[in-house]
C-alpha cells in the first residue's frame, strides 16, 4: 500500500530511521548533490558494493539490516521512495559523529532521518558530553543540514531519529527558523536522549514541543536520560533490558506501535539512579570523568566498539596501563565518581524495596 492510500504513520517513522544507520556513501547523492536515487536500486547497489568471494557481506550496524533493506527494496510502500541530501561525517578532533539522510516519501511529503550513535568510540563520548555541554557539535549540524533541506524543497517535513538521532531531531526543529518551522508536521524522538536545561527553557521547544512524538520502549533506559519535558509513549519491545533499545525489538501492528502502560521497574530504578548520580555531579565533574575514561578508552588505539570486543585481551592490557600512567588526582576522581553511582544505586535499591512492600 503506497502513501497515496495510507498516510504516514509512526511505524514509516521508525522504518525511515533505522534506514538511516545504513552505510549509503557513494550510493546515496550527498547533501551537496541535487540528484536523488529510489530506494529499490539503492539496496539494487548496496547489495553488489558489499559483495565478496564468500557470499554478501553487509556493511551494517545491526544483525537484521540484509535482511530489512532487501524487503526495502521490494516493497511496493517504500522501494520507489527517493533519497538524497546523505552526509556521513566522524570528526575526532570536535568529537563529533554526524549522519542524516532525507527521503521523498510521496509527490510532497519529506522525512529527515538523523542517526543515532554508531559504533565509534567518538560517537559516545559526544554522547556522553550531552551531561555537562549546553550544545554539542552533532546538535549545531543538525540545524545546518536541515535549513539545506529546507532551502531545496518544498512542502510539509517530518523529522526523526533513533537514539541520538532523536534527540537531534528536536534540538534542529527547536532552533530553525521560524519559517521551516510552520513546514515541520511531526518531529519522532524514539528513544533518544533528553537535553541539557537550557534547551528545554528555550522558546524554540516551546513552539515545537506540541509536535513531538517521543516513544519508549518498556525498559527504556537511553530514552529517559537527561531532561524531556514532553510525554513518551512506552511501546512493547520483544526483547529485554538495554537490548529493547533495538528499532527491530519494538512491535508493530497495522500502522502503529503496539503500546503498552508503564514502563518496568528496572527502567525506573536505573533511571532514578543516574538522573540522582548526575545531580551530584557538577558540569566540570561530569566533564572531569568522561574525559579520564575517554582517555583511558583511547589508549586502546580502537576506532569503534567492535575493535576493543575483537581485540579484548590487548584492549584490557592497553586500557590497565593507561589507568595506571594517569596521576593520582585523577585516578582519585574516577574512583571518587563511581562510589558515588554505587550509593545512589544501593539508596535507590532500597526505596525499590519499601515500595514494593507497601504496594
Amino acid at each position: 500500500m503506497d502513501f497515496s492510500s495510507a498516510p504516514f504513520n509512526p511505524v514509516d517513522n521508525v522504518i525511515f530511521c533505522q534506514l538511516s544507520y545504513l552505510t549509503l556513501d557513494g550510493i546515496v547523492p550527498d547533501i551537496e548533490n541535487k540528484e536523488a536515487i529510489t530506494i529499490d536500486l539503492a539496496v539494487e547497489i548496496y547489495n553488489k558494493k558489499f559483495k565478496r568471494q564468500n557470499g554478501l557481506i553487509h556493511s551494517s550496524v545491526f544483525k537484521n539490516d540484509p535482511e530489512f533493506i532487501n524487503a526495502l527494496g521490494a516493497s511496493k510502500r517504500f522501494g520507489k521512495c527517493h533519497l538524497f541530501g546523505y552526509i556521513n561525517q566522524i570528526d575526532t578532533d570536535r568529537e563529533k559523529q554526524f549522519s542524516a539522510i532525507s527521503i521523498l516519501a510521496d509527490n510532497d511529503h519529506y522525512f529527515i532521518a538523523f542517526r543515532g550513535t554508531d559504533t565509534s568510540i567518538i560517537g559516545w563520548k559526544e554522547d556522553l558530553n550531552m551531561s555537562f555541554q549546553e550544545v554539542i557539535p552533532s546538535q549545531a549540524e543538525a540545524v545546518k543540514y536541515l535549513e539545506k533541506i529546507a532551502a531545496m524543497t518544498s512542502g510539509p517535513i517530518y523529522i526523526g531519529g533513533h537514539s541520538k538521532g532523536g534527540n537531534l531531531a528536536i534540538y534542529a526543529a527547536s532552533f530553525c527558523n521560524e519559517r521551516i518551522k510552520k513546514r515541520i508536521v511531526n518531529i519522532y524522538n524514539n528513544d533518544g536522549p533528553g537535553f541539557h536545561e537550557s534547551v528545554i527553557k528555550s522558546a524554540g521547544f516551546a513552539e515545537i514541543k506540541n509536535r513531538i512524538h517521543c516513544y519508549v520502549p518498556q525498559s527504556s533506559i537511553v530514552g529517559k536520560f537527561l531532561e524531556h519535558s514532553s510525554d513518551y509513549t512506552i511501546i512493547k519491545s520483544s526483547q529485554s533490558g538495554i537490548m529493547q533499545h533495538d528499532l527491530y525489538s519494538w512491535d508493530v501492528m497495522y500502522n502503529n506501535l503496539v503500546h503498552i502502560d508503564k514502563v518496568t521497574i528496572s527502567s525506573q530504578y536505573v533511571n532514578k539512579t543516574i538522573r540522582e548520580w548526575l545531580s551530584r555531579l557538577d558540569n566540570e565533574q561530569r566533564r572531569q570523568f568522561i574525559e579520564a575514561i575517554y582517555q583511558i578508552l583511547n589508549a586502546t588505539g580502537a576506532e569503534t566498539i567492535y575493535d576493543i570486543e575483537l581485540s579484548r585481551v590487548k584492549s584490557a592490557y592497553r586500557m590497565l596501563k593507561s589507568y595506571n600512567n594517569i596521576n593520582q588526582k585523577t585516578k582519585k576522581l574516577i574512583w571518587k565518581t563511581i562510589m558515588e553511582l554505587f550509593r545512589c544505586a544501593g539508596n535507590n535499591f532500597k526505596s525499590l524495596l519499601s515500595d514494593n512492600q507497601n504496594e
